[in-house]
């Protein structure tokens, strides 16, 4: 069991008045309490009202941010005995939040790695929740995701933690309906050029979109998500793309949702929605990267691809890359790897 009485403000106050031989009935007429409850603090028997830490913090002069943070360790302890019997089982579960990929990622830095209570803290933090029970049904209420096995859920939160720490440090433009349009427009230039992560970054958030392209924690599948921070949409990438193809399909298919699911995604984040919804981004998707009109004169050339291609400022990598998927020319083909564009 967790017997350790060394997490709260209590033990420090005792010492203070201790070194400066402050009774604690005296203590308590000081701040106002009675001496049963300066017991209680310095007993960590109980809780300190915001109030009475400002109190203590004047009067003692210890800084007040200290004493919420020793209090913050004290909650967290008590948290962990009612959940757990033993530090070794608390371990076990911590492992569950991949604490040693996130220090490798450098996507937090734990403040005492050997402190289940401080993992605690730090991950909760980390999470922007309260304790680990919120976080599964904040997931049901606030992603839409049809895998719902703990551990990959547990993958995903992470995920989005650090693309949201990132966006937060993005300057985005006033979102604008029009401004989809406009963005496409644009892209239709970039595309044609080797992948610039930094480069497509700077041209979201010109039009108000954060956009964030990051690597997912080992063992996920997840590609992507959408959702709207107050009103600016925010696209988030993982790099689990080998050719330029695939990615740029994947963005197509997240700016689908912000074009048409802006409002869904102001509740939801939406990772993997129901089919219809799905259906229609990855159709958004196709059409955007080759217009219907041109994909159909395509299928019926396809000895003409380089010169159709060139002709509508399309990737060449675009065309083969959807010719494979559909069967229509192979993997192995000549064409296709010719133009594949790995990234």
């Amino acid at each position: 069991m967790f017997e350790s009485n060394v997490y709260g403000f209590g033990s420090m106050l005792r010492r203070y008045l201790e070194f400066y031989k402050i009774s604690q009935s005296e203590f308590a007429d000081r701040i106002g309490v009675t001496q049963k409850h300066v017991n209680s603090i310095i007993n960590n028997k109980c809780d300190i009202s915001v109030d009475l830490m400002i109190a203590i913090s004047l009067i003692t002069d210890i800084d007040l941010n200290l004493i919420l943070g020793m209090e913050e360790e004290k909650k967290i302890h008590n948290y962990l005995k009612e959940k757990f019997e033993t530090e070794k089982e608390v371990n076990n579960y911590l492992k569950k939040f991949h604490i040693n990929e996130l220090q490798e990622k450098n996507w937090l830095s734990f403040k005492d790695i050997t402190s289940p209570v401080q993992n605690t803290i730090d991950l909760l933090e980390y999470l922007n929740i309260r304790d680990f029970e919120v976080l599964k049904s904040y997931n049901n209420k606030k992603i839409l995701y049809k895998k719902k096995d703990d551990a990959d859920e547990i993958k995903v939160s992470l995920w989005l933690a650090h693309c949201d720490k990132i966006a937060r440090n993005q300057k985005v433009e006033e979102y604008k309906k029009e401004n989809i349009n406009k963005l496409l427009k644009e892209l239709e230039s970039i595309r044609i050029e080797k992948l610039n992560e930094e480069k497509l970054i700077k041209l979201f958030n010109k039009y108000g979109i954060y956009l964030v392209i990051e690597e997912a924690l080992k063992g996920s599948k997840l590609r992507g998500c959408t959702s709207v921070k107050i009103n600016n949409p925010a696209i988030y990438m993982t790099k689990l793309y080998k050719d330029k193809a695939s990615f740029y399909f994947a963005l197509y298919h997240e700016i689908g949702h912000v074009k048409s699911d802006y409002n869904m995604a102001k509740s939801k984040v939406i990772i993997d929605s129901n089919e219809n919804i799905e259906k229609r981004a990855d159709n958004f998707a196709l059409n955007t990267m080759i217009r219907t009109d041109i994909w159909d004169k395509i299928v019926k050339n396809v000895d003409k691809v380089e010169s159709i291609c060139n002709d509508n400022h399309i990737p060449i990598c675009f065309v083969t890359s959807r010719l494979a998927k559909e069967g229509i020319i192979k993997y192995s083909s000549t064409l296709y790897n010719k133009y594949k564009e790995n990234i």
